[in-house]
């Protein structure tokens, strides 16, 4: 189905009026009962995996429109997106505001990424089995699909599985990777914590 975008002067298609993502700040979900059963919380979730660092993503009450629903909220301009119901139309979403696309190419855009997540999710439960060295390979094939979005998440997590492994340059370099694509993610500033805590115990020792 194809996306509504309500409250704009742009045709009602996947074309985003906002030029650059510094316009966007903040994606609202709506998770209401009539949303909430055409899907939205799939889209909650995929939002949340998939936007910029800079850009939250919160959950939020009826926006109106529920005959178009799920509806997602983009501020601070106000517009409303209808029909987001699917991990695919989110991504699709996201790479329409933030990093430029239409109808045509945002598909194939959005497919990379997915899949990068789908990878990072099945790493995510490895690691809770301990099962390090899988959730390491994993994460590498994630971040071999060279996805738009969650690059950050998927650099934090292989630096937790490398550092389960002792690999601790490895867990370090993937560490610095997130920070430097997520300056404010405050669990990669826990994890650099740790390690420089770390090595500079070994250097005492």
């Amino acid at each position: 189905m194809r996306l509504l975008i309500f409250n704009s002067t742009y045709p009602l298609q996947l074309r985003f009026p906002l030029k650059s993502k510094c316009q966007l700040e903040e994606i609202r979900v709506c998770t209401n009962r009539t949303c909430r059963r055409q899907g939205s919380m799939q889209t909650l979730h995929t939002l949340t995996a998939l936007a910029p660092p800079d850009i939250s993503v919160k959950s939020c009450g009826c926006l109106g429109r529920c005959g178009a629903g799920p509806n997602v909220a983009l501020l601070p301009n106000g517009q409303i997106v209808g029909h987001c119901g699917t991990a695919a139309s989110a991504a699709e979403l996201v790479v329409g505001l933030c990093y430029g696309g239409g109808v045509a190419d945002a598909p194939s855009k959005s497919k990379a990424s997915l899949d990068a997540l789908a990878l990072r999710m099945r790493a995510e439960a490895l690691i809770e089995e301990a099962d390090f060295c899988e959730a390491e390979r994993l994460l590498s094939q994630a971040l071999d699909l060279k996805p738009f979005g969650g690059i950050h998440i998927l650099y934090k997590q292989r630096s937790v599985a490398r550092l389960a492994m002792h690999n601790y340059s490895g867990a370090l370099d993937d560490a610095t990777q997130s920070a430097k694509l997520a300056p404010n993610y405050a669990e990669v500033s826990y994890l650099l914590s740790y390690y420089n805590c770390f090595r500079q115990w070994r250097l005492v020792s």
